[in-house]
């Protein structure tokens, strides 16, 4: 698994218990589709605040990487992060009241978009810096290898972390000490407002992670079955010893940067030549073609997913706010004979310096 030409392959065998079902993977893109969709509404009547990323376009790196893993293996994500969290099972409702500040969000309230997160599903985020998640999920690998956890963690980025230091020292030190950790790049082919090709010498991005001594590839980040297909060849070969993985996902977002950004810097046409490769589309046009879904069907799967949508709205607006009383809670790590909040006891030998 060395190539890094695009990958051509079809399903292979998985991790998961059941093998992969494209029906239910159109519904999953369908579903992060409209989530976003009344995201852009919710924002622009101002119900929402705050930094908005939205990954409208790339719905099948989400759902065809998070439907490989299981449910014991560890996701860091980027800010960027709404698909990657739906599809990792943290309910809409628990991911809209977050976006709205309430206390039921699965973060509380206390880190909005960007900062989604659920222990519970070993989903830790949501990082608000590029390239923040890199050496978090390297520390996260070390501990389950360590502990000699047969799982894998797996890190999602963009193609502008290539430019930060944390990747680098996060490969080599992932392909040296042969940690469990999947890379996916979700190279959109823009930094914010800079075009690879303006900010990287060697644009080849799995050619450069290849360089740290770790299989790598590059996949059709619009086709969900291929996203799939090669996430679990990746996590196969990392659960059997083979070391890290590098795979980059061509994709494309078919809004800007964030609900902030003017997008002067694309042209209008490049973004209407990717929306004819739209992954729920062209698997929609797919699975028709081949008999394995109705156009019943998708009214069926959206009038679902519009009502689940549109559920999770009015929960997250009937949440309650935190309470100021609760300003100062979480600053602490709970002590052994501590309330919440209270101060962390610290061993003697570590205040010697006799832990290592």
């Amino acid at each position: 698994m060395t190539s890094t030409t695009a990958d051509t392959t079809g399903p292979a065998s998985g991790t998961r218990d059941a093998p992969h079902d494209p029906v239910a993977m159109l519904r999953e893109m369908i579903r992060i589709r409209r989530f976003e969709e009344k995201c852009v509404e919710l924002y622009s009547a101002t119900s929402i605040r705050g930094f908005l990323h939205l990954c409208i376009g790339e719905e099948a790196t989400a759902v065809g990487v998070l439907g490989a893993l299981g449910p014991e293996d560890a996701v860091v994500s980027t800010y960027r992060e709404h698909g990657h969290a739906l599809a990792r099972g943290v309910p809409a409702a628990e991911v809209m009241a977050e976006l709205y500040g309430r206390a039921t969000g699965c973060s509380r309230g206390r880190g909005g978009s960007m900062h989604l997160f659920d222990a519970s599903r070993r989903f830790y985020g949501g990082n608000a810096i590029v390239g923040g998640g890199l050496p978090v999920a390297v520390g996260l690998a070390l501990a389950d290898a360590m502990r000699g956890r047969p799982v894998v963690t797996t890190v999602i980025f963009g193609d502008g972390a290539f430019a930060e230091g944390e990747l680098h020292e996060s490969a080599n030190l992932a392909a040296l000490w042969h940690l469990p950790v999947l890379f996916c790049c979700e190279n959109n082919r823009y930094a914010m407002g800079t075009a690879l090709g303006r900010e990287h010498a060697n644009p080849d991005l799995a050619a450069r992670a290849a360089g740290y001594g770790m299989a790598a590839r590059s996949v059709d980040g619009m086709d969900v079955e291929a996203v799939h297909a090669a996430t679990e060849e990746a996590v196969a070969a990392i659960r059997r010893g083979d070391g890290p993985v590098f795979l980059e996902l061509q994709t494309y977002r078919f809004r800007a940067h964030s609900m902030y950004d003017p997008d002067r810097y694309r042209d209008k046409a490049e973004i209407e030549r990717f929306k004819g490769l739209d992954p729920i589309t062209t698997l929609t046009a797919r699975l028709v073609g081949a008999g394995l879904l109705a156009p019943e069907d998708v009214e069926r799967i959206e009038a679902e997913v519009a009502a689940e949508v549109e559920a999770a709205v009015a929960a997250a607006a009937a949440g309650p706010w935190e309470p100021v009383s609760d300003l100062t809670r979480f600053l602490m790590t709970r002590g052994e004979d501590a309330g919440d909040g209270g101060p962390v006891r610290v061993p003697a030998a570590a205040e010697e310096g006799g832990v290592s």
